[in-house]
């Protein structure tokens, strides 16, 4: 894409539902005030899984949003997307109707889809037998379908995208969406990312291949990105979304503008299935691809919003790749994981940490990275410990990294 026929693309309104606030106000209330969203999991009974903590939406209806029968045939992944995205048509004051149904789209990513459903038609189908199972199984079960169910009941046309990357969905989502609108085949997107992963199999199964946090005794402080006694990440659920628009369109209808989004790039380690590479190589290179598209130098860079696991291996890898992506630069700038109040959404991370980024841009404050009590030594930069920050931000990056070896990196500046 040459750069003359790149159109610019703005952030226009935003959705967030969750473990820390089910509104865009009441999320970004709990992440400038440092709230814990991580307790004891209630969805099930989990006194014989090894972890037995999560960050669970609290208080979520969907039926705010959705009529009974429609709340019925959506997993609860969909319920957070489709609610989600219709939080973020209000908030943009974009009306969908037949004029520009076509030119509006939705790409919704999700790391594992109905995963609850599944689970719950295996034990039918075990129980009961085949002739039992449900004929909404499959079409509440695909990963695809909260990207589906939101054109549905918002009427949106346009290109209609799932992208299934593990925990770098939501922000491929995004990426994906900006570069529709920049390059002239929609005028509008919605996109982020949604999950509803707090099941007993899903828990079982990260329990089992140790990427989850066992520290059951202080539910509170599970999550510490960048400390030295972080033992794994903590589960999250809920959606964030974004509505993408082209600035010319959104300042014709006199449209609100939170920021405007200007690089996006995504790699791949090649290297492990859940394991970064050493060095966080692939994830430096799009940190600087991002950079490059955006024509930003580092210099520029003002805020990241980090992956910021609380694993062993992000928090390290992900800070050398940011050293090695900006340089002496990155000693200057803020970095923070939103995580440590959220837990990790996983497809639906990037969404409601692409929200987080924009609204601190818009709002001129910095969230923490809640429980760092001891840094460790490899993880040596300013993470915004305990309480969050009052600071101009020109330039932010939002980081995705996924199982699988997926990169992501997306730039946002000041509109």
């Amino acid at each position: 894409m040459t750069d003359y026929i790149r159109k610019r693309v703005v952030v226009t309104g935003v959705g967030a539902i969750t473990p820390i606030g089910n509104t865009p106000a009441e999320y970004w209330e709990g992440l400038v005030s440092g709230r814990n969203g991580i307790d004891y999991i209630t969805h099930f009974d989990a006194s014989s899984h090894d972890c037995r903590i999560a960050g669970e939406v609290k208080n979520f209806d969907p039926h705010d949003y959705l009529e009974r029968k429609e709340v019925k045939r959506m997993d609860r992944f969909s319920q957070f997307g489709v609610s989600a995205a219709k939080q973020a048509l209000a908030d943009a004051n974009l009306v969908i109707n037949e004029l520009n149904a076509e030119q509006i789209g939705v790409i919704i990513g999700s790391g594992v889809g109905g995963i609850k459903v599944l689970e719950d038609q295996q034990t039918v189908y075990l129980n009961r037998g085949p002739d039992r199972c449900s004929p909404f199984m499959i079409p509440m079960m695909i990963a695809n379908m909260a990207a589906g169910l939101t054109a549905i009941h918002t009427g949106a046309k346009g290109p209609n995208n799932c992208t299934v990357t593990a925990c770098a969905a939501g922000s491929n989502a995004i990426g994906d969406a900006f570069r529709l609108v920049q390059g002239g085949y929609a005028q509008a997107m919605i996109c982020g990312g949604c999950e509803a992963a707090i099941t007993p199999l899903s828990v079982a199964g990260f329990a089992a291949c140790k990427a989850l946090s066992f520290r059951n005794d202080d539910p509170a402080h599970a999550c510490r990105p960048f400390d030295r006694d972080r033992d794994g990440f903590v589960m999250g659920e809920g959606a964030g979304i974004l509505i993408l628009e082209e600035l010319q369109h959104a300042l014709s209808r006199g449209a609100r503008i939170y920021g405007e989004i200007i690089g996006y790039a995504m790699t791949c380690d090649a290297y492990h299935m859940t394991s970064p590479v050493p060095g966080g190589e692939g994830a430096a290179r799009a940190i600087q691809l991002a950079l490059k598209d955006a024509g930003i130098t580092p210099e520029q860079v003002t805020y990241i919003n980090a992956h910021g696991t609380s694993t062993p291996a992000n928090d390290a890898n992900e800070t050398k790749a940011i050293r090695t992506a900006l340089g002496d630069h990155a000693y200057k700038i803020a970095v923070s994981s939103t995580k440590s109040m959220t837990g990790h959404l996983l497809g639906g991370s990037g969404g409601i940490e692409a929200v987080a980024t924009v609204l601190a841009i818009a709002n001129e404050k910095i969230p923490p990275t809640i429980n760092l009590e001891n840094p460790d030594t490899e993880c040596d930069l300013d993470y915004v410990p305990h309480t969050s920050r009052a600071q101009t931000i020109e330039v932010a990056l939002s980081n995705s990294f996924g199982f699988g070896g997926h990169n992501v990196t997306l730039v946002f500046k000041k509109y």
